[in-house]
């Protein structure tokens, strides 16, 4: 009893868990997306990745249908005819020699056929059978070229949000420093230690920063947007991205000892597979001197009659069996051009992995020198972002003990919070330049 209460158990959550854990899943995306969490979603959502699924398919049921000729081929067929007059044959006679009209045939006429064919040589199933991997393959690296794409662009798309929003908290941040700033101005000027324009320029300050967020959270808003594009995630739906600034951080480390490999790059192996279905080509070209032969045989049931209400009355089946073999001898040197074409078609190719090698490593080159360059930018607006923060500090407690003027305290402050808003920007370029690097090294594989 115990037992099948626990089997029902069982069956009760599989049935739910599916949809289960598809509200869990869109719930985690609501409430809280990191990076790994929107590649997942656009890497079965995104359409153009679904589409290349799908091209896969279609790829493989056409290699099915290229070697579907290698099984037997059975064909009927039918036909009914009446004459309006009867077909006329001139005879020798046996006796005098002289020819005479004979009506041969009867006025209505039926047969019923089926007819069986089987390859045994033939050079387009020998073409089909060496390239079915080759095109499998091919369509699985255009595939895993598109997540590629997918990759780079939502990498680039989340980076780009999250640091607008980080952008955004730190005027958060800001704003609370500026609305104690004016607190503290305009209680030193009620008090009579300070004049009227303290408080006036901290309100402007305040202002301006309250305006700088609204730009930049109904930027986030857009940011968004753009990423659920890429996601392939539905605009009407919210999506709640989060990140770690710390993880941030140390997605910014990078060998920069590497070397660029093209063999490793997925264009690469696309070339190397278009390689192969060419070389095929040319055995194919090569295989047109040779016949093809196919077996055969009909049996056919023939019904006659002068009467058309009589015409299924009696049956006059023939049958038959044989072998055909067609060889191509003098085509006036088509087979020849054909093949010339082919080889050149190959060495052609062999030119687009000279370029693709040189690409690649320039492609490598100028990212791995953008990237280097925003690291260096990035570890000096950091070490700029500490200097304002120490300078405000000692200039805000300055001003409180009155050796400095507000002015000062508004300067240092604009400072801060550019110094803040530029670490970030610039962290955000050396995020964007580590995905390029990555591409170019070939370094995505799924």
């Amino acid at each position: 009893m115990k037992k099948g209460i626990f089997g029902l158990l069982c069956v009760l959550l599989s049935t739910l868990g599916n949809p289960l854990l598809a509200q869990k899943s869109t719930d985690s995306l609501t409430r809280r997306a990191y990076l790994n969490d929107c590649l997942l979603y656009a890497l079965t959502n995104y359409p153009i990745v679904r589409q290349s699924l799908i091209d896969q398919e279609i790829a493989d049921r056409n290699i099915k249908i290229a070697q579907s000729s290698w099984y037997p081929q059975l064909t009927s067929g039918y036909s009914l005819i009446h004459y309006l007059k009867l077909p006329v044959t001139q005879i020798p006679d046996a006796t005098t020699g002289e020819r005479r009209n004979v009506t041969l045939g009867a006025q209505n006429t039926s047969v019923a056929s089926f007819s069986l064919s089987q390859s045994i040589l033939s050079r387009d199933l020998l073409l089909a059978n060496r390239t079915a991997d080759a095109y499998r393959v091919q369509a699985a690296q255009t595939t895993t070229l598109n997540k590629i794409d997918v990759v780079v662009n939502v990498s680039k798309a989340y980076y780009d949000a999250v640091l607008t929003q980080r952008q955004a908290d730190i005027l958060t941040e800001d704003i609370t420093r500026l609305q104690r700033s004016l607190r503290d101005a305009s209680n030193q000027y009620q008090s009579g230690v300070v004049d009227k324009t303290d408080p006036q320029r901290a309100q402007v300050a305040l202002n301006n920063a309250l305006a700088q967020r609204k730009q930049y959270t109904d930027l986030v808003g857009a940011k968004i947007q753009v990423l659920k594009q890429y996601m392939g995630y539905p605009p009407a739906l919210n999506l709640g991205v989060a990140y770690d600034t710390t993880q941030l951080v140390r997605d910014t480390a990078l060998d920069t000892t590497q070397l660029a490999n093209p063999a490793s790059r997925v264009e690469y192996q696309q070339l190397r597979t278009q390689r192969e279905l060419l070389d095929a080509n040319v055995r194919y070209a090569r295989w047109a001197y040779l016949p093809s032969v196919s077996a055969i045989a009909n049996y056919n049931f023939q019904y006659q009659n002068n009467t058309f209400t009589q015409l299924y009355s009696q049956v006059f089946p023939n049958s038959l069996i044989g072998l055909s073999v067609v060889l191509p001898i003098f085509q006036g040197g088509r087979r020849v051009q054909q093949l010339r074409i082919a080889e050149l078609q190959v060495k052609r190719l062999d030119w687009d992995f000279v370029s693709l090698t040189n690409s690649v490593d320039a492609e490598y080159a100028q990212a791995l020198s953008v990237y280097k360059g925003n690291l260096a930018n990035y570890y000096a607006l950091v070490a700029n972002q500490q200097l304002a923060q120490d300078n405000y500090r000692i200039i805000n407690l300055q001003y409180r003990s009155g050796v400095r003027a507000y002015l000062d305290v508004t300067v240092a402050e604009a400072d801060l919070r550019t110094a803040r808003l530029n670490v970030f920007n610039a962290l955000y370029q050396v995020l964007v330049s580590r995905v390029d690097v990555l591409r170019a090294l070939g370094e995505y594989r799924f």
